[in-house]
């Protein structure tokens, strides 16, 4: 049974997308001298060294709970904030909540750079700098306004008149945002989470800036490989091939939710 041309694209296509990562994979198992001497598909002479220098490197390891730390913050908050205003917008009508709504999703367009120096400032006053709530709020800034904005999708399909039938009932607002109308938004809600979660793990210009030693994530712990011999390719392929693994977690636990969260709401 001969395959559709249709099948070999994606297949191809799907090569073409691991072909970078499984490159890295293969040079994280490698010397740097040997990466620099031989072009080696799979590597003869495996070794872990890369990876055991990362896990017994205090300043390594520490990049990776740093910006564990401040990700999982920010997504906390982000969601924290964003779920009653997102409410709000699907709900209620007032003066100027268009206004206000096309105005959080500017601050979600404008690049980072615009407010790093606003920031620096701020913090730097208030003592701030090299903390990880420092990064986190920061995040704040982009994700809070990507998260209204999807969760107001969601929440408006929602009928209102669970919210009236529940008021009927006698439930109070904070129980009835809890038990009854976030189990109906759960789908919106994990869909969320990834994407705070992802747009803080991979923001560099911010966390980079506003952190120097206690607080220092990953990706600026990474330039450490850059030295007056070169860079060392083996153990910078093995830190990014780290990096890869929390945001492959995050994807595995809300990989239903994503599912239905790209055919619903503002995704």
């Amino acid at each position: 049974m001969r395959a559709r041309p249709a099948t070999v694209g994606l297949i191809l296509y799907l090569l073409l997308l691991l072909l970078p990562i499984y490159w890295m994979v293969n040079m994280s198992l490698r010397t740097n001298a040997d990466i620099l001497t031989s072009f080696q598909l799979v590597p003869t002479d495996p070794t872990f060294a890369n990876y055991l220098k990362i896990f017994t490197d205090a300043s390594w390891y520490s990049g990776y709970v740093n910006s564990i730390i401040y990700v999982t913050m920010n997504t906390v908050i982000s969601l924290t904030v964003a779920l009653p205003a997102a409410y709000a917008f699907s709900r209620y009508r007032f003066l100027g909540d268009k206004h206000l709504f096309f105005w959080l999703l500017t601050n979600r367009m404008a690049p980072p750079a615009v407010f790093l120096l606003p920031f620096f400032q701020l913090y730097q006053t208030i003592g701030l700098i090299d903390t990880h709530i420092a990064v986190a709020l920061a995040h704040c800034l982009f994700n809070v306004p990507l998260a209204v904005w999807v969760l107001e999708g969601f929440m408006s399909g929602v009928p209102r008149e669970i919210d009236e039938t529940a008021y009927l009932d006698g439930y109070s607002f904070p129980r009835f945002f809890f038990t009854v109308f976030m189990p109906l938004i759960k789908t919106g809600i994990g869909v969320t989470a990834f994407f705070c979660f992802m747009f803080s793990w991979v923001e560099l210009l911010m966390a980079r800036t506003l952190t120097t030693t206690n607080a220092k994530p990953i990706a600026a712990v990474m330039t450490r490989t850059v030295s007056a011999t070169g860079l060392d390719w083996g153990l910078l392929a093995a830190a990014g091939v780290l990096t890869i693994v929390p945001g492959a977690l995050v994807i595995w636990f809300v990989r239903n939710y994503m599912a239905k969260g790209f055919a619903l709401g503002r995704v």
